[in-house]
């Protein structure tokens, strides 16, 4: 059985102020975010991961980086491009309302109607293009691993479209589940070498010690 542990990032300065990041798009870590890291490692610290996964983007590869830290065994942490996330092209950096009055239709599906969602006219991702970017790696680490606790330390957006699509959640209903939070951890589970996989625990902040604001949320 492989079981994946699946982190969003720490907390950024543009997820506090409301901004889309996406793939292109990055801002500093909040300092009270390496305090949540520390908790999130500490709580994991004897679990015996065998690898740690991560986006190539700072405020994910960071997060990886310092959490492992906090770990008792520190496993081999490796950058994947495949673990980005959503390109999301002229909205990046962009603070949510600007974007909701420049993109009306792109911001509404975005949000909660994937199967809707065509990025072409601000050149982004699709939910499609990116659960077929991310499955493959995905596959590719169950396989590898078929007895092993990995973790896989990603982006919002693109965990949430993954994980639902792993789990197989239709694109239309894959924002139903609700939203993952910064330094949040979701299990999953599979026992037959990446063909099923089963929820054990989504978006879990209980180490955290503290209460969940909209800004923390994708």
């Amino acid at each position: 059985m492989t079981k994946l542990y699946f982190v969003r990032h720490g907390k950024t300065e543009w997820n506090l102020e409301s901004r889309y990041q996406g793939a292109g798009g990055d801002s500093p870590l909040l300092p009270q975010s390496y305090d949540e890291m520390d908790l999130l490692g500490k709580h994991f610290q004897k679990v015996p991961f065998a690898h740690i996964y991560a986006s190539p983007i700072k405020r994910a590869r960071v997060t990886a980086a310092r959490i492992n830290r906090k770990l008792k065994k520190h496993p081999k942490v490796s950058l994947l491009s495949r673990l980005e996330e959503f390109h999301l092209g002229k909205m990046e950096g962009q603070k949510f309302a600007d974007v909701e009055q420049q993109y009306p239709e792109e911001f509404e599906d975005f949000r909660n109607h994937p199967d809707l969602y065509d990025p072409k006219a601000i050149g982004g991702e699709s939910y499609q293009e990116v659960i077929d970017r991310m499955t493959p790696a995905i596959t590719a680490i169950v396989k590898a691993y078929p007895d092993d606790n990995i973790m896989i330390v990603s982006h919002g957006a693109a965990l949430n479209a993954e994980m639902n699509a792993l789990l197989g959640v239709p694109l239309a209903d894959l924002r139903k589940r609700g939203g993952l939070a910064n330094t949040s951890t979701t299990i999953l589970e599979s026992n037959d070498g990446g063909q099923s996989y089963q929820l054990i625990d989504w978006n879990d902040t209980s180490y955290l010690n503290r209460k969940i604001d909209p800004t923390d949320l994708v």
